[in-house]
C-alpha cells in the first residue's frame, strides 16, 4: 500500500533501488544533495543538477520540466552520504512562474523499479518560495527512510544550497540556471496535469491533516494490486476525464467470470468478483476498488453539472438584467423563468444520469456485499456464522463504510491493506465534528472504545492462531465494560493495564521487541531472537490517553507508532484529541501518522482526487448479536489447540 506522507512524515523504504517522479504544472528544475550524517553537503560535487546530472548512486534529468523520473540506488552511495535530499526549483527568465504560489503544487512519489508507489507527497503551502526541498532520503541505524521535507525557499537556489552549506551557493546556483537555460531550448512542456484536487495524494487515507485535529487527507481505499499506473490528464477546453489515476487498465492476469448476457436496453447484471485478479479475494478486493471510482465519478459528474447550470442561469441573468430595456415590462421576469427553466433542464438531466449509474452500483452492491469473505464482510453479514479460523491472512480489512450525501443507501467497503501499515485512532472527543457534539462525553467514549475492540476482534479473527496477538492500556480502568468481551474470552495477551506501572511496563515490553526484531533485521540474524520473544503481529489499543503518560511514555509511544508497523506492531488509540493539548506540537507528529476514524457517522475522509468529503461510518455488531463474542470464543480455542 502507497504512504501518501505529510509534511514531516517519515516511511520505512523497503528497497534501495528507486525511482522518484516528479510531476508539476509548469517545468522545473529537479535535482538532489548529498549529505553527511549532520545534512551538510561537502562540495559541488556532492550535488546532482542538469549541468552535473549523475553522481554515484544517483541520476537526475538533464534540463527544466513538468515531470521527472530520478534515479537512485542507495546501495551505490558513498559510505559516507546518510542523506539525499531532493530540491525542486522554478527556471529563472522572462515569462517563467517566479514563485511556487503560482503553479499547481508538484506531487512527488518514490517508486520501486516495477512502477509501484512506496511514497508519495504533495507539496501544498507553498507560495513566495522558487525553491524547495521536497523530499529527504535518509539512513538511520543502517536503514533507509523517507521524510517530506517540503521546505520552501524564497531565496531561491542559492538560498537552498547555502541552508545545506554549501560555499559559494550563489555562484553554483547560477551555473545550474544558466545550464537549465541551455536546455530550456530542447525542452517540451507536456500538457497541463489534474489539479490537485483530483489526484489521490495521503494519506491521508486516510492521512491525517497538518494538525493532527483535522480530517484525513485521503481515504484509504483499496487500490488495484496489480498493474501499472496510467496517467491521469486532463485536455485543456475539453471534458473532464474522471478515469481514478489508479485504475486498473492493464491485462488481468486470468479473465474475470463472465457476465449473464443483458437484456436489449438494460446494463449487464453484475457479478461477485467481475474483476481481475488471480484468486477471488483479489478479485473482490478490486472490484470493490472499481465501486469506489464508479461512485465517485458519477457523484463528481453531477456536481460538476449542477455547478455549470448554476453558473450558466447566473451569467445569463446578469447578460440579461445588465440591459435597462430588460427592466421595462414583463421582460426581466421572462428571462428569469427561462434561465431557471435551463437550469432545471440541465440539473434534471444529471440527476437521471446519476440515479441510473446508482442504480447499477446498488444491484452490484447486493451480489457483491453477501459473497464477501468475513475479512471484507460486515458483522451482519451470514459469512461470519460459519467463521473457521484461517490458515493465513487475507489481503485486507474491512474497517468501515463509505457514502456520499447523493447515494444515501448505497455504502462502499472501506478495506485497509494487511498487514496494517499504519496505526489508528479512534476520535473520542466531542468537539470533532457537529456529528460527534450531538453525543454525551461519556456515551462517545464508550462507543469509541466499542468500535476499538470490534475492530481488534475483526484483526484477532482474520488472522491465523497464535499469530496476532493483543495488548490493552487502560489507565484508569475506564474501559472495562467495552473491554469485557476480549477479557472473558481469554484472546488477550495479558490483563489489560493500569496505572502509571502498567503503562510503563507494557511500552517497555513492546518498544523492546520493536528493538530486537529491527536489529534482528539489520543483522540478518532472525534466529538469535530470544526464544521467548512473540515475532508475531502485535496490537496495543491505548484508552484515555493522555491520562497515566508520562513524558517518558510519551516518547515510547511515538516510537512505536513510528518504528513499529515495519516489524508488526501496531497502535490503535482511543483518544480525544484536546485532552492532549497540554503537550503542545510534541504530539503533532503522533496524530499525523495514524489513520483516523470515528465512533459515529462523520463526513471527516476527504478525498483530494475529485474532492469528496467521504462519510464513513465504523463497523460495529447489529444491536443484540452476539457474533462478536461467538468469533472471538472460536479465536481462543483455537490458540489452546482446539481447533485447527
Amino acid at each position: 500500500m502507497t504512504a501518501e506522507l505529510v509534511r514531516g512524515q517519515n516511511h520505512t523504504l523497503p528497497q534501495t533501488r528507486l525511482e522518484i517522479r516528479v510531476s508539476a504544472g509548469s517545468p522545473v528544475v529537479a535535482g538532489a544533495t548529498l549529505g553527511d550524517e549532520r545534512g551538510t553537503v561537502h562540495g559541488a560535487e556532492w550535488i546532482a543538477h542538469p549541468g552535473s546530472h549523475r553522481l554515484p548512486g544517483l541520476e537526475v534529468s538533464r534540463q527544466a520540466a513538468a515531470d521527472h523520473r530520478l534515479a537512485v540506488d542507495l546501495d551505490a552511495l558513498p559510505d559516507a552520504v546518510h542523506r539525499v535530499t531532493v530540491l525542486l526549483a522554478l527556471p529563472t527568465g522572462a515569462g517563467r512562474p517566479a514563485r511556487f504560489g503560482a503553479v499547481a503544487a508538484p506531487f512527488v512519489a518514490v517508486t520501486g523499479l516495477d512502477g509501484a508507489e512506496i511514497a508519495t507527497f504533495t507539496l501544498t503551502g507553498l507560495d513566495s518560495e522558487s525553491a524547495v526541498a521536497a523530499l529527504e532520503l535518509y539512513r538511520r541505524q543502517g536503514a533507509w527512510k523517507v521524510r517530506a521535507v517540503g521546505q520552501g525557499y524564497a531565496a531561491g537556489l542559492a538560498g537552498m544550497l547555502a541552508d545545506q552549506g554549501v560555499a559559494e551557493a550563489a555562484e553554483l546556483a547560477a551555473s545550474i540556471q544558466e545550464a537549465v537555460a541551455a536546455g530550456l531550448a530542447r525542452s517540451v512542456t507536456p500538457p497541463p496535469r489534474a489539479p490537485d484536487s483530483e489526484r489521490v495524494h495521503q494519506a491521508a487515507g486516510p492521512a491525517a491533516s497538518g494538525d493532527g485535529s483535522g480530517p484525513p487527507a485521503g481515504p484509504q481505499v483499496p487500490e488495484p494490486v496489480s498493474g501499472p499506473t496510467p496517467p491521469h490528464t486532463e485536455t485543456p477546453g475539453g471534458p473532464v476525464d474522471y478515469a481514478h489515476p489508479r485504475r486498473q487498465t492493464s491485462a488481468p492476469p486470468p479473465p474475470p467470470p463472465a457476465a449473464p448476457a443483458a437484456e436489449p436496453g438494460r446494463p449487464a447484471q453484475p457479478v461477485a468478483g467481475d474483476a481481475t485478479g488471480w484468486s477471488m479475494d483479489e478479485r473482490l478486493y478490486n472490484q470493490i476498488w472499481g465501486m469506489f471510482e464508479d461512485l465517485a465519478r458519477a457523484v463528481a459528474a453531477y456536481r460538476s453539472a449542477v455547478d455549470f447550470a448554476e453558473s450558466r442561469m447566473d451569467q445569463e441573468l446578469e447578460r440579461t438584467l445588465s440591459d435597462p430595456r430588460s427592466r421595462i415590462g414583463g421582460t426581466g421576469d421572462r428571462a428569469r423563468e427561462e434561465a431557471r427553466a435551463k437550469r432545471d433542464e440541465l440539473t434534471g438531466r444529471a440527476r437521471e444520469a446519476l440515479e441510473r449509474d446508482l442504480a447499477q452500483l446498488a444491484a452490484e452492491s447486493a451480489v457483491v456485499e453477501p459473497a464477501l469473505p468475513a475479512s471484507y464482510a460486515g458483522w451482519g453479514n451470514p459469512v461470519w456464522h460459519g467463521y473457521r479460523v484461517p490458515m493465513e491472512i487475507p489481503m485486507a480489512l474491512r474497517i468501515g463504510d463509505l457514502g456520499l450525501p447523493e447515494s444515501a443507501d448505497l455504502r462502499i467497503p472501506l478495506l485497509v491493506r494487511l498487514p496494517l501499515e499504519r496505526g489508528i485512532w479512534v476520535d473520542s472527543g466531542r468537539t470533532a465534528s457537529e456529528e460527534a457534539a450531538t453525543v454525551s462525553g461519556d456515551q462517545l467514549r464508550g462507543q469509541a472504545m466499542e468500535t476499538a475492540v470490534a475492530l481488534a476482534a475483526r484483526l484477532l479473527a482474520v488472522y491465523p492462531a497464535d499469530e496476532f496477538s493483543v495488548h490493552v492500556i487502560d489507565p484508569a480502568g475506564a474501559a472495562v465494560r467495552a473491554l469485557a468481551p476480549l477479557v472473558r474470552s481469554g484472546v488477550l495477551a495479558g490483563p489489560p493495564a493500569a496505572g502509571a506501572e502498567g503503562v510503563s511496563s507494557v511500552l517497555a515490553r513492546l518498544t523492546r521487541r520493536v528493538d530486537l526484531v529491527q536489529m534482528a533485521i539489520r543483522a540478518g540474524a532472525a534466529d538469535a531472537l530470544p526464544p521467548d520473544l512473540d515475532t508475531g503481529e502485535q496490537l496495543l489499543i491505548v484508552n484515555d490517553f493522555p491520562h497515566g503518560f508520562d513524558d517518558r511514555a510519551v516518547t515510547q509511544l511515538r516510537y512505536l507508532a513510528d518504528e513499529g508497523p515495519s516489524v508488526g506492531v501496531h497502535l490503535l488509540m482511543v483518544a480525544d484529541r484536546e485532552d492532549a493539548r497540554a503537550y503542545g506540537p510534541v504530539l503533532d507528529p503522533l496524530w499525523r501518522s495514524l489513520l483516523r476514524i470515528t465512533p459515529v457517522a462523520d463526513d471527516h475522509l476527504a478525498d483530494p482526487w475529485v474532492g469528496h468529503a467521504w462519510t464513513y461510518e465504523p463497523l460495529r455488531p447489529p444491536r443484540g448479536s452476539n457474533v462478536l463474542e461467538q468469533v472471538l470464543a472460536l479465536v481462543a480455542a483455537a490458540r489452546r489447540g482446539g481447533l485447527r
